[in-house]
């Protein structure tokens, strides 16, 4: 799956309370929220176990979903060639630490990013100019 819909995602849950965070997930109709559902449980188990925290004052402080290293693969085509195969693998990270009762606001979650161009730069022949 790749990781610009596990953005989308993602996006969704970031400053929630962990368990509003979890009735969002199964309420998200894509794929990709059951993976983060998956992490998101690990996460919270986590807190539990290893930090004493308890889960209601669990909140999502941060989500990130971010591209992996690709297996590079080849499969037989025709006439003895070779096709690559390329699947997309993502990594998955779900960092809930900040309580809820605590006064500052939650993190706005960011915006889609902007694909900014640089100018081109066009050469003019000088004798072409009037």
């Amino acid at each position: 799956m790749s990781a610009q819909k596990m953005r989308e995602v993602v996006r969704q849950i970031q400053g929630l309370p962990a368990l509003h965070a979890q009735a969002v997930l199964q309420v998200v109709p894509r794929k990709g929220a059951r993976f983060v559902a998956k992490t998101l449980k690990s996460a919270i188990a986590n807190a539990e176990n290893n930090k004493n925290a308890k889960i209601e004052a669990l909140r999502i402080k941060e989500a990130v979903a971010q591209t992996a290293t690709t297996l590079k693969r080849f499969a037989p085509k025709a006439r003895g060639s070779a096709g690559p195969i390329c699947p997309m693998n993502n990594l998955k990270e779900a960092v809930d630490k900040r309580p809820v009762g605590r006064s500052e606001s939650p993190t706005k979650a960011p915006g889609p990013a902007r694909l900014v161009r640089p100018a081109v730069q066009r050469h003019t022949n000088p004798s072409n100019q009037s």
